[in-house]
């Protein structure tokens, strides 16, 4: 019985560091407007944030446990959008570390047309974050601005899988 403890604690250590990520991909909107699209099989969850967005900070850990809860279903994918400098790309990898995300992280390098990509994405998006959109077969299904709470997340989620 110790022996299959000590396999199962291994097991589940190499499954949680398999999970994180070590690089993190630098894309332009182009390509995560393309991504999107890609994914049309999925309710696709695309979450905006920053490591130094203290409502973004917050919320990830509840993105976290969600993700988690829909790691099984080959019908939902999250991704987490940051929208740190690339000059901070090891801060983002840090902070992937020590927060334990699980959910797919891209840095969103396009800071500078901010202005042209942000109002493609959603209308009424004023540049705040955290900002999550969602897609369903590539098309968007919902908005919300601003700190996501767990359940509204998953409540969405449910709503939109169906």
């Amino acid at each position: 019985m110790k022996n299959l403890i000590k396999i199962l604690a291994v097991f589940i250590f190499c499954a949680v560091f398999k999970a994180q990520q070590t690089e993190v991909s630098v894309i332009k909107y182009e390509e995560l407007e393309k991504r999107i699209q890609q994914e049309k099989d999925k309710l696709l969850v695309v979450n905006f944030w920053s490591t130094t967005c203290g409502p973004c900070v917050k919320e990830l850990p509840h993105f976290m446990e969600v993700n988690a809860g829909f790691a099984d279903n080959h019908k939902f994918k999250m991704i987490l959008v940051s929208l740190d400098r690339l000059a901070d790309k090891e801060r983002v990898l840090k902070f992937i570390k020590n927060k334990n995300l699980t959910a797919e992280v891209l840095l969103l390098d396009d800071i500078k047309r901010m202005n042209t990509w942000i109002p493609k994405f959603e209308k009424d998006w004023d540049g705040n974050i955290p900002v999550t959109l969602f897609y369903k077969n590539g098309v968007k299904v919902h908005f919300n601005d601003g700190e996501m709470s767990k359940a509204d997340l998953e409540k969405t989620i449910k709503e939109n899988l169906q």
